[in-house]
């Protein structure tokens, strides 16, 4: 395969791929708007934070998949994937404990006034007085808006230092989410609203994406307790910055921030931001997953995808349809020889069914296989019957949905 990596990965994780064949390109200067000039002849494109846009997707020929090297995949147009057929898989979980050590090292940062601290001593001034005033953790109360692997991460850490932390309650969440919650010790409240007039602490750890945008605003803000201290290693755009300037400069409000709205697309560049320079802001590089530890978990994960890819399989692939779609769904056991699915998809292209999912797994011996076909059209009776009748298949059923 011909792979491009358009972000900096390690080399000796890409070598692994070259010994298999593949041949890899890397070029970590590539911008979103070169994209579209370079796919050509591209099977695989690995990103960090290069954009993939429809019109990049649009501009390959044979790119087949899409790996973000992180968890996030709101830079890639991943409905202009699905609609030309192409896998974008992600890497969750990797980076979490990183970013969770960050985030608690901003608020550590925070209360114990580090980065003023630090500054002074450079520059020649003692001031323990100033800089002995410091509340403490211990009993404070975290608030995590964002119960995944990060905000887990993130709580476990905070109730080693004897904080309580609460989240809100969900009655979607996977049943293994909840059994980590109660592990933990997180008290689920009723509303966002409970959960900021309680913590003394609110830490963001939510998707990127519309439905994202600004949730931290002025409403949010103004339910905040006196005094409390908001922490995101998020996404920028979370954040509304002037609503969040207006309440540092007019509350007692601090905020530790990894991320920035129009944060520099390079690495070193200058960077002018009323909010990274507040006094009551301390702020990094967005540097949450950066720590050699995470990359090299974060780049593994992204081998195993492309591994998985050349093994016929896809992993923590997230534009595909994840329930049942089309009118029915039709299993069909049959004996495991040549042309038996062949003459079942000739059944139902005649009658105009639409396969949409297929998927077919043999038993032990190699004698006969169950295929699980969902599909969209009108299954009749005379369908079933003549599917019934083809010479190796067992049995027929159908199950039909609203």
């Amino acid at each position: 395969m011909k792979i491009l990596f358009a972000d900096a990965l390690p080399e000796s994780h890409i070598n692994l791929l070259r010994e298999r064949g593949d041949e890899c390109v890397i070029d970590s200067e590539i911008t979103a708007e070169d994209l579209p000039n370079v796919l050509s002849g591209i099977d695989v494109l690995v990103v960090r934070s290069t954009k993939v846009s429809a019109e990049a997707i649009s501009s390959s020929d044979q790119l087949a998949l899409i790996v973000r090297s992180g968890a996030g995949t709101n830079t890639i147009d991943c409905q202009a994937a699905a609609d030309a057929g192409i896998y974008v898989c992600n890497v969750p979980g990797t980076n979490s404990v990183a970013v969770a050590e960050l985030t608690i090292a901003l608020l550590l940062a925070i209360d114990r006034h580090l980065a003023d601290c630090v500054q002074d001593l450079r520059n020649g001034q003692w001031n323990k007085k100033k800089y002995s005033q410091a509340d403490g953790l211990l009993g404070k109360t975290l608030g995590v808006i964002g119960v995944g692997e990060i905000g887990l991460a993130v709580a476990e850490r905070a109730r080693s230092f004897g904080m309580s932390v609460i989240a809100e309650r969900n009655s979607n969440r996977k049943p293994s989410i909840e059994a980590r919650i109660r592990s933990i010790g997180i008290r689920l409240v009723d509303s966002r609203e409970d959960l900021l007039s309680e913590a003394d602490v609110v830490s963001i750890h939510v998707p990127g994406g519309t439905d994202t945008v600004n949730l931290v605003d002025e409403n949010f803000l103004s339910q905040m307790k006196d005094n409390s201290i908001l922490l995101n290693t998020s996404r920028g755009e979370v954040i509304n910055e002037s609503a969040l300037l207006e309440a540092l400069d007019s509350t007692n409000l601090r905020a530790g921030l990894d991320v920035f709205c129009d944060e520099p697309k390079s690495g070193t560049s200058e960077f002018v931001s009323k909010l990274a320079s507040h006094p009551k802001v301390v702020g990094t590089h967005h540097i949450g997953a950066s720590t050699t530890q995470a990359q090299d978990a974060t780049t593994s994960g992204t081998i195993e995808v492309i591994e998985a890819y050349r093994n016929g399989e896809v992993m923590n692939c997230v534009n595909m349809a994840t329930s049942r779609i089309g009118t029915a769904t039709i299993t069909v056991r049959h004996f495991d020889q040549v042309g038996v699915l062949a003459e079942v998809f000739r059944v139902l292209r005649n009658a105009k069914i639409n396969v949409q999912t297929v998927k077919n797994n043999v038993f032990l011996g190699a004698n006969s296989a169950v295929a699980v076909l969902d599909v969209s059209g009108d299954v009749t009776d005379e369908i079933c019957k003549e599917l019934r009748d083809l010479e190796h298949v067992i049995q027929i059923q159908v199950a039909e949905y609203e």
